[in-house]
């Protein structure tokens, strides 16, 4: 696959990005470059390999799945400016 100067400028004004027409070339050849590795990548044999998440084994640790109120409730209520009955007090709004 090769990019060329109007594909570039359309993935810029995808991202949103401002490019100059005399940068449209450079960026072209760098895009055509890192493609190019992608193909060399496709044509290594991957049979018999499982997809990997980490080059390391590692188990994840699980946690019980249960609901909780979090048990931090005097914590977090001491960090408001002010509260009520274990509750944030918020001035009342009206429109």
């Amino acid at each position: 696959m090769s990019v060329d100067n109007k594909t570039v400028a359309k993935i810029a004004d995808l991202a949103r990005i401002a490019v100059r027409e005399d940068e449209l070339e450079p960026l072209a050849a760098e895009l055509n470059n890192i493609l190019g590795w992608i193909e060399q990548l496709s044509e290594v044999n991957t049979d018999g390999v499982a997809p990997m998440t980490s080059v390391v084994e590692v188990a994840l640790p699980w946690r019980a799945d249960k609901v909780t109120d979090g048990g931090y409730r005097d914590e977090i209520l001491a960090n408001a400016p002010d509260n009520a009955h274990g509750f944030f007090t918020v001035p009342k709004v009206i429109e």
